[in-house]
């Protein structure tokens, strides 16, 4: 079995530990091969799925018989957009546990193989009822990306209607689910309710687990551009700003024959203003 190199550094016992209880079923060497691999996986499934999906092959072929194991090689085929492959390692995790945890993942590789109908039926499914909170509105969000993916614009912004949605509280779901519902709405061109959606989005994203800030600043028409200048090493942040065709910025006098309210014409189209945040290095 070809394996892949792991880091010194990482010895098997920074997993979980109900995962390290798992392991126990299997010989004392064997247990720890596979719980270094499970590491890397996790280490990895962010910022190189590729390379998380190769050490959950490496486990997989190792220990296959472990719910932990199918578990882990679920999400790094997930992360790598496998999702018929995903949903086997995921269905398989499911029937030696008995747990529903995976309910809203497993539906959403069904929205990745191209069936939204499925995904539907099983957000109607009694396993639902039995999720945790968080699972719940994961739940909620894959419905809504389901009735998206069947031109259900209007329902799907219906479906993220919540108790959640409403509560002030912050919770681990809130950001993605705000969102979500920003996302929607814009969908069918709410903008200004859009925008309040995103503004609450990037109120709750402690941990930028979203671009709701990057979205909010689209609406407002605002763009950060950073530039280099090679040959006297300055940077410089451009920012465009969607100004009306009289407004004076503070280097720009005002025109000496400005018309008064009563000849003020109807506004020209919106020009486009630069200006730039100099610093040298």
């Amino acid at each position: 079995m070809k394996r892949l190199p792991i880091p010194d550094d990482v010895t098997g016992d920074e997993i979980d530990k109900d995962v390290r209880q798992e392991l126990q079923s299997l010989p004392k060497t064997l247990a720890e091969d596979v719980a270094r691999n499970l590491v890397m996986v996790a280490r990895l499934i962010d910022e190189d799925p590729e390379g998380a999906y190769g050490y959950s092959r490496v486990a997989l072929r190792l220990a296959s018989r472990v719910a932990a194991v199918r578990e882990a090689a679920g999400f790094a085929a997930y992360a790598t957009q496998k999702y018929s492959e995903a949903l086997a390692e995921f269905r398989a995790a499911r029937r030696m546990t008995g747990n529903t945890d995976l309910w809203p993942v497993m539906a959403d590789c069904e929205r990745g193989l191209g069936r939204p109908e499925k995904a539907l039926d099983m957000a109607g499914a009694p396993e639902v009822q039995k999720l945790d909170k968080a699972g719940q509105v994961e739940m909620r969000l894959v419905a809504a990306g389901a009735r998206r993916d069947m031109d259900q614009l209007d329902a799907a912004i219906v479906t993220l209607q919540s108790p959640e949605l409403a509560s002030n509280s912050i919770q681990p779901w809130t950001a993605r689910l705000r969102y979500a519902y920003a996302d929607a709405l814009l969908a069918v061109g709410r903008e200004g309710e859009a925008r309040e959606w995103f503004a609450k989005a990037v109120e709750a994203d402690r941990d930028g687990s979203t671009n709701a800030s990057d979205r909010l600043a689209e609406l407002d028409g605002v763009e950060f551009v950073d530039a280099m200048d090679e040959d006297d090493a300055e940077t410089e942040t451009v920012v465009t700003v969607a100004v009306d065709e009289n407004t004076t910025t503070d280097d720009e006098p005002a025109a000496e024959d400005e018309p008064t309210d009563e000849e003020t014409p109807e506004a020209d189209e919106s020009k486009i203003v630069q200006i730039k945040d100099t610093t040298e290095d």
